[in-house]
């Protein structure tokens, strides 16, 4: 039985993942980072040392030796001068080349250390320039002081310079091993130094073969794999969800892949089940249509049929009152009291039908007839609504407290002027009988651009509890009798303002009356007036 080979295309480790094949070339490089840098520091080490030695011990004390052999040859020079002339002038130089003597020896022998062939050299010096001045120097001095010296002492004085020639051969000797200690020392970081530049270059190029080795492993190993799986994954979000996504590469990226592959199946499935929805949306977008067409034949017929049944019943409502009227006029000497009150209730009733009608069609009409919306200023509309119940205000004594300025907004003068005299003859209508009316109107910009306006009287007042039922249609919350009315109104403004976007309601925190506030949106900057210029319109029939 033979085993079956790795399959072509399959990496020869599988089962590390994207992220195991790079934290193993992490590792290869960090690796050649840490050898690298051990074999830089200890090469730095090295050059360090030897640097060091050089810089701070051989060449100083090179330097020092210069110094040591020039103060003795200032000494030689001032015994000489000394001895000839007997001055004490020419002794000066060797007064001070004493102390740099002692001085430079003391540094010089600090500055070899334990280095025996120097130290023997320094020692070697030292002695004959000890030899030196007690066996001529000193010698010569003391004569010298004495006076000039006789020809005894001048050949003492030769002897002296043949005994220091001497000296200077230790000198030369000295110089050599010191100078021999500074070329062996420069060759030696020379020679660190060319071994620094081999391992970097080394450094260098082991970096570009394994960064080369590295980018055809992940080349090899992740990129295919990543190429081969993005360029199916564009195919199916192309649109073509038949092609099979195959699984190759890292184990996460066949995790990945395994995943996307899954993912198109199931996309495959939704897009048949979307299709097949298409066709029934499409079906039933037709059906709407063709309902929406019949609704709107259906409304218009409505709305025709409104208009035709308002004046058709009016007409008779009309007749009725009338013909009651005539009734009471031509026969009220021969009908009693309560014959000529079953009149008033037949002309009372036919009129009071005649204005919930209109008001019925006005309700009706809100969005629907028209929507004209022009920049109107809201204190047009609100002259427009206190001229229209002028009476009612004259009749109560009411005051009308408007605002020093209203704002501007987008609607039909007419709509909104309905609005005002609704909100102000409530007021007037549902007045304390105590005290005369008194409708005090804000406005206020929000944060959001809109406008919150309020209407607030002194009048009976509205229970909490009663805070949206005055807004429903034909709710009323007293009886007919004490105020007359269809129940309407307050339904009406609502209808307008959320005609334009609006909301309107109670504020039941206000104990003083009614506080009825509404918003409307204010101008937007850029849309520009429909009609050019803000029309002017008093509304005639409008209900209170």
């Amino acid at each position: 039985m033979t085993t079956a080979g790795p399959r072509p295309g399959l990496p020869r480790f599988p089962a590390l993942t994207v992220q195991g094949w790079f934290a193993l070339v992490s590792g290869v490089i960090v690796v050649l980072v840490v050898a690298g840098s051990v074999i830089v520091i200890a090469l730095l080490g090295q050059g360090r040392t030897v640097s060091h030695e050089l810089d701070d011990h051989l060449l100083p004390a090179q330097a020092q030796a210069y110094r040591l052999q020039g103060a003795l040859i200032d000494e030689e020079t001032g015994v000489r001068g000394f001895g000839i002339t007997s001055e004490a002038g020419f002794l000066q130089p060797y007064t001070t080349g004493r102390a740099v003597e002692a001085a430079a020896a003391a540094r010089l022998s600090t500055l070899i250390g334990g280095r025996r062939e120097l130290a023997a050299d320094l020692g070697n010096v030292q002695r004959a320039a000890a030899g030196w001045r007690s066996s001529y120097a000193i010698p010569l001095i003391n004569e010298a002081r004495k006076g000039p010296l006789g020809a005894t002492d001048l050949r003492l004085l030769n002897r002296s310079k043949g005994a220091f020639d001497r000296l200077r051969a230790l000198f030369a000797v000295q110089n050599a091993h010191l100078a021999a200690l500074v070329r062996q020392d420069s060759a030696r970081l020379g020679a660190v130094r060319t071994l620094q530049n081999w391992i970097f270059a080394t450094i260098l190029a082991v970096f570009l073969l394994a960064a080369a080795a590295v980018s055809l492993v992940l080349h090899s190993a992740v990129v295919q794999p990543l190429s081969r799986l993005g360029a199916r994954a564009r195919l199916v979000a192309a649109g073509d969800f038949g092609t099979s996504i195959q699984p190759s590469g890292p184990a996460d990226l066949r995790a990945v892949a395994a995943d996307v592959e899954a993912m198109r199946s199931e996309l495959a499935a939704a897009l048949q089940d979307a299709r097949t929805a298409r066709q029934t949306a499409v079906r039933q977008a037709a059906d709407l249509d063709a309902y929406a067409a019949e609704l709107s034949r259906s409304n218009s017929e409505l709305e025709q049929f409104a208009y035709v049944a308002s004046h058709d019943l009016q007409e008779p409502l009309r007749k009725v009152a009338s013909f009651c009227q005539l009734l009471e006029k031509r026969y009220s000497d021969k009908l009693d009291d309560r014959g000529r009150q079953y009149i008033d209730f037949a002309v009372d009733g036919a009129k009071r039908l005649q204005v919930l009608i209109n008001d019925l069609l006005t309700f009706s009409r809100v969005g629907r007839s028209s929507d004209t919306r022009i920049k109107v200023p809201l204190s047009q509309p609100l002259d427009t609504a206190i001229a229209a119940v002028g009476t009612s205000i004259e009749e109560a004594g009411a005051v009308i407290e408007p605002p020093e300025h209203l704002p501007e907004v987008m609607g039909d003068p007419t709509l909104l002027a309905m609005l005002w005299q609704n909100l102000i003859s409530n007021a007037i209508k549902f007045r304390a009988p105590d005290r005369a009316p008194v409708v005090r109107i804000t406005a206020t910009e929000e944060p959001d651009g809109t406008w919150r306006l309020c209407v607030t009287d002194n009048g009976i007042g509205i229970a909490p509890e009663f805070a949206e039922k005055v807004f429903v249609i034909f709710q009323r919350l007293n009886t007919r009798e004490a105020y007359a009315g269809t129940g309407i109104g307050l339904a009406l403004c609502k209808r307008i303002v959320e005609h334009y976007g609006g909301e309107i309601g109670i504020d039941t925190a206000y104990a003083g009356g009614t506080r009825i506030c509404f918003t409307l949106p204010g101008i937007d900057p850029v849309v520009p007036d429909q009609a050019g210029e803000t029309a002017s319109t008093t509304p005639e029939g409008i209900p209170a």
